[in-house]
């Protein structure tokens, strides 16, 4: 039976992705402030409008520093997902480090909902050659980092060996459930100007030029495909801007009118493992 599913999903980075490049000064921090003060509760009210559950990606950092905007994602029956305590990305740390971030975010996730993470998506998008076993050593059920499809969950290598001189020597398949994300459906290179000593990221493109973008991505998935899933993510502190979140509920009328149905990621993936196991 035909069915094209939309995963909207947030990256709950709080202040927590400012502190992490050691941008700590008051206005960055306040742009990260945005998010639980504003932008959230704007994104909980529109979902809400359209019955919509969705997946939030949340830091430890992000649980401990404004407990009561978490608890808003769930009591509103979102799903609450690992996002590393720190917003560290797992490339950058030890294997013992990757998993303290792992075991730390769970607890703080299992305070604030009752239960610990079945999905990880990593900061950065950025994972480590022990990320994957890590993630099933500790129950996880899939991962959001990698992009090596588009509509269609797979199942992730472990012990890839990766080297500039040689042939690639894939490793072998995984348990774990890979729903994949891109860049292209992200709301942080489209809209989020950044300028520090060395870069700038311009950003500030126009909502109606991404809203295209993004509604096409559905409409090729849903006319070439039987069964598909199509993952946008978010931040509170971008898309909660006036005109964004203006985009993002016309984003989400459209989709209804093309047929999608919208799902939380945890559901989706055991939907993916009933129809391959």
């Amino acid at each position: 039976m035909s069915k094209h599913i939309v995963c909207l999903t947030f990256d709950f980075d709080g202040i927590s992705g400012f502190i992490a490049r050691g941008q700590t000064s008051a206005t960055w921090i306040s742009r990260g402030e945005f998010g639980p003060r504003v932008g959230a509760p704007r994104l909980l009210a529109l979902l809400e409008k359209y019955g919509i559950r969705s997946s939030w990606y949340v830091p430890g950092h992000t649980i401990e520093t404004f407990p009561d905007a978490v608890k808003a994602v769930v009591d509103a029956g979102h799903e609450i997902a690992h996002h590393g305590w720190t917003h560290r990305p797992p490339a950058s740390l030890t294997r013992e480090e990757e998993e303290a971030e792992l075991v730390r975010g769970n607890e703080a996730i299992k305070r604030i909902s009752g239960q610990y993470a079945r999905g990880y998506r990593s900061p950065s998008w950025d994972l480590s050659p022990h990320s994957v076993g890590l993630m099933l050593e500790h129950g996880f059920v899939y991962d959001s980092s990698m992009m090596g499809d588009d509509y269609t969950p797979y199942y992730p290598r472990r012990g890839d060996v990766i080297e500039l001189e040689k042939p690639a020597l894939f490793g072998q398949r995984s348990a774990l459930v890979e729903l994949p994300i891109h860049w292209s459906t992200d709301d942080s290179p489209h809209f989020e100007f950044m300028r520090t000593a060395d870069t700038i990221r311009q950003g500030l493109r126009k909502a109606d030029e991404v809203l295209g973008n993004w509604v096409n991505d559905f409409l090729y998935m849903r006319d070439t495909m039987e069964w598909g899933v199509l993952t946008y993510t978010c931040h509170p502190f971008i898309i909660g801007r006036g005109h964004r979140i203006m985009m993002l509920e016309r984003l989400i009328r459209r989709l209804k009118d093309e047929g999608a149905v919208f799902q939380r990621m945890d559901e989706t993936a055991e939907e993916f493992r009933t129809r391959t196991l």
